[in-house]
């Protein structure tokens, strides 16, 4: 089972959520082999790869992104699962953060990003996206730092 978009009712979750304080969301993104628009869009039959995809994807979310006061943090080329199934690996990780919940949902929201989603679900074969409150390292391996 591939996991692409999420549920309504892990949306209403989400909302449940304190909104008004910043989040980090983890992406883990594996990629299709060809990129799968509908028929009706203009880039099917393109052969474009799920990478290009993507990429299409990032220039048309970026305004949206920026708008919602988003940056990405990280990024990395994950080379291999050391802990976990060896069939989730990924073709890419990063880590992306908002002022808060509720401008990430006010940037699914926008009218560009939505338009702009097509291209990650032409993209993405399968994905991992986790909500993280952000905290302090600690001062120990692993540890928060205290209140």
């Amino acid at each position: 089972m591939s996991h692409i978009d999420p549920t309504k009712e892990i949306m209403a979750v989400f909302r449940d959520l304190p909104s008004d304080r910043p989040i980090a969301m983890i992406n883990l993104l594996r990629f299709r082999d060809r990129a799968d628009y509908p028929t009706d869009h203009p880039e099917h039959g393109q052969a474009l790869t799920g990478a290009e995809a993507y990429r299409n994807y990032g220039k048309a979310a970026a305004a949206p992104f920026q708008r919602a006061g988003g940056r990405q943090i990280w990024l990395g080329r994950p080379e291999l699962t050391v802990i976990g199934p060896a069939d989730e690996a990924w073709h890419l990780a990063f880590i992306a953060a908002y002022p808060s919940g509720e401008a990430f949902v006010g940037m699914l929201r926008d009218p560009e990003y939505r338009k702009a989603v097509i291209h990650r679900q032409a993209a993405v074969a399968d994905s991992r996206l986790i909500r993280c409150e952000p905290r302090g390292p600690g001062t120990g391996f692993g540890e928060e730092s205290p209140a």
